[in-house]
């Protein structure tokens, strides 16, 4: 399907709304429209890739002399601009004759809108036709076809060429309004193609806003909590909520909270973030218990040493982390390869844990003699205090890269596709 045209643009009900008189460029109304936007005059047309119909209020044009405004319209038509459309009556009387004479001897469209309408009920109607527009009209056969949703959030799991304005029109086309002060927060669960735990949790958690959709290897999901309405982590409230809407068996990441006015790329940020994540969850075996007979739920932050261990991926840090490993745990290992024990995991709980003996012991089921006896032993075979400040990141992250190196020589469970 070809691309939305000035034409059709004009037929837009908001942009009738405005009146608009067509002072120039009538032979050019056919010619296709990127995109709409609004701006000052006075900004110029380089910020332009062409293609775009560029509305502006006259502002800049009031004071300028006849060549600046003549010059404008070059400018604007070397860009490849689709169209010009002034705001004419209130900062601007009239069309400055020398505008209409620039554009008709350009061929530029140049538009006088005769009736105030804010150009963002403009932009977002003609944006959001672009966009469907678009996305009927698209080549290239993807796995989840029409399904726009799963588009929109394939794109920003993949970090596809986006802009902002984009992003907003396609997640309203979806329904998706993140509200201002909203916090966004990706999630990705494995075992499931239904997306109904999804739906489940976002009742839960009140009705969040929610893109969601179902992919080959994961379901993918971008909630938007209302952070007026809802105080407190929201990682954590994502995650309870889907400690309570998931089944048994289920994998779920949670990604990091970004806020929903921070661009489109800090929604990627987060929906990478938890793919990442999951990946890392299948694949890596768990520093701690999980609980029995209900879903693994976790998140980003849970599994930051992990991700940032395996930046670039595994395979191309495993000689570094085997390295980093025996540095700080050789002995363990070596003790470890003679005797049936399990220092290494019991060293990582207790430094996870803030070396606390109570929790480690509960968490390893032993008593806390028993805790307390193997905690003498690695550090009689390291030489040194686990406590000691100075040893505990070098350690953590030794005792991680060992679960890193140890665990992901199995294959992905399921087909999931990593993205990030």
């Amino acid at each position: 399907m070809p691309a939305l045209t000035l034409r059709e643009v004009l037929a837009l009900d908001p942009v009738r709304a405005a009146e608009p008189e067509l002072l120039a460029g009538e032979g050019a109304l056919d010619r296709p429209v990127r995109w709409v936007h609004s701006s000052e005059v006075y900004e110029g047309a380089n910020f332009l890739d062409g293609g775009e119909l560029l509305l502006t209020n006259g502002f800049g044009l009031t004071d300028a002399d006849e060549e600046v405004r003549r010059r404008y319209v070059r400018e604007l038509a070397a860009r490849g601009a689709a169209g010009l459309a002034v705001e004419v009556g209130r900062a601007l009387p009239s069309m400055p004759a020398e505008v209409t004479d620039e554009a008709r001897r350009l061929g530029l469209p140049l538009l006088a809108l005769l009736r105030v309408v804010p150009f963002v009920r403009i932009t977002e109607a003609a944006n959001r036709a672009i966009v469907a527009r678009g996305l009927s009209g698209r080549s290239v056969v993807r796995p989840w076809g029409d399904d726009h949703t799963a588009a929109l959030l394939a794109d920003l799991a993949d970090r596809a060429a986006l802009n902002q304005p984009e992003v907003e029109a396609r997640s309203a086309l979806a329904g998706f309004h993140p509200g201002p002060g909203a916090r966004l927060v990706g999630v990705s669960l494995h075992g499931t193609r239904d997306v109904s735990t999804v739906d489940r949790a976002v009742r839960l958690l009140g009705g969040a806003g929610v893109l969601r959709a179902a992919f080959p290897g994961d379901v993918l999901a971008l909630l938007a909590l209302n952070g007026s309405h809802r105080p407190g982590d929201p990682i954590r409230t994502v995650q309870e909520a889907f400690r309570t809407a998931a089944d048994p068996g289920l994998t779920v990441a949670v990604g990091h909270a970004v806020t929903a006015d921070g661009g489109w790329l800090r929604w990627s940020d987060t929906l990478r973030a938890a793919r990442t994540t999951l990946e890392l969850a299948l694949t890596v075996p768990a520093a701690e218990p999980g609980i029995p007979d209900g879903p693994l739920v976790t998140s980003s932050r849970a599994l930051a040493l992990e991700r940032e261990l395996t930046r670039g991926g595994v395979d191309a840090n495993r000689e570094r982390l085997a390295g980093l490993v025996q540095h700080a745990l050789g002995p363990l290992l070596a003790w470890e390869a003679a005797h049936p024990s399990d220092l290494v995991r019991t060293l990582e709980v207790h430094l996870r844990n803030g070396c606390s003996p109570t929790r480690t012991a509960a968490l390893l089921h032993i008593g806390r003699q028993s805790l307390y006896q193997r905690l003498e032993r690695i550090e009689s075979l390291l030489g040194l205090e686990i406590d000691d400040p100075d040893l505990l990141g070098e350690l953590l992250a030794a005792a991680c890269a060992h679960r890193v190196v140890r665990g992901t020589g199995a294959t992905v469970r399921g087909g999931l596709r990593t993205v990030a």
